[in-house]
C-alpha cells in the first residue's frame, strides 16, 4: 500500500475497502454535481457498488489514490490503463464540489507524475478530458502536459450521449 504526502494538508492513501463509505457518500451526496461529467455516478447505487469498484481496481493492480485534505475525503485521483511494455499510463481523477479551486488535484497531479516516472518507471503519461469540462482541462494544460488531439467519441455520459475527449499527454523527457 502507498501513502504519497503531498503538503501539509494533502495526503495520498491508496484506495482500500475501509474507503468504500466515504466514497459512496461522496457520489451520493453529490449525484448532480458529478454526474455531468463522470458516467459511473449513475451505476453508484450503494456502497456494494463503490466495493465492487475497488475490488475491480485491486484486481487489476490498478494505483488509485483517495485524496485526503486536512484528513477528509476529498476524491480521488489514480492510474488506469496501464501499459507496462511501451511504458505508457493514464491518470484520471475528480473531486467533491466542496474542494474544488484549492489547488488539491494540481499538487497531486505533480506527486503522481513524480511517482509514475521514477517509481513505476513510465515514459508516458496521458490524461483524457471532456471538451466541454474546461475546470478538468485547465490541469493538464497548467502541468506541463501537450495538448495532442481529440477522441471523438470518447466517453458515453450518463445522459446517454458521447462527449469528444482532449487527449494530453508528458513525457519522461519533457521534466527530468
Amino acid at each position: 500500500m502507498h501513502l504519497l504526502i503531498v503538503n501539509d494538508s494533502i495526503s495520498l492513501h491508496q484506495i482500500s475497502k475501509e474507503d468504500a463509505e466515504d466514497i459512496f457518500n461522496a457520489i451520493d451526496s453529490q449525484r448532480d454535481y458529478l454526474r455531468k461529467w463522470l458516467p459511473f455516478v449513475e451505476t453508484t447505487n450503494t456502497i456494494k457498488d463503490t466495493l465492487a469498484f475497488i475490488n475491480d481496481c485491486i484486481a487489476k493492480n490498478e494505483i488509485v489514490f483517495v485524496i485526503r485534505y486536512k484528513h477528509a475525503f476529498a476524491g480521488l485521483i489514480g492510474f488506469k490503463d496501464a501499459d507496462n511494455q511501451n511504458k505508457k499510463i493514464e491518470i484520471g481523477y475528480w473531486l467533491s464540489e466542496n474542494f474544488q479551486h484549492r489547488g488539491l488535484i494540481t499538487s497531486s497531479l505533480k506527486k503522481l507524475t513524480t511517482f509514475a516516472f521514477e517509481h513505476l518507471k513510465m515514459n508516458r503519461i496521458q490524461i483524457k478530458c471532456a471538451v466541454n469540462n474546461l475546470a478538468s482541462k485547465r490541469i493538464p494544460q497548467t502541468n506541463g502536459f501537450q495538448f495532442e488531439g481529440i477522441e471523438r467519441d470518447g466517453e458515453l455520459l450518463s445522459d446517454g450521449h458521447f462527449t469528444d475527449l482532449e487527449v494530453y499527454s508528458l513525457l519522461r523527457k519533457d521534466v527530468l
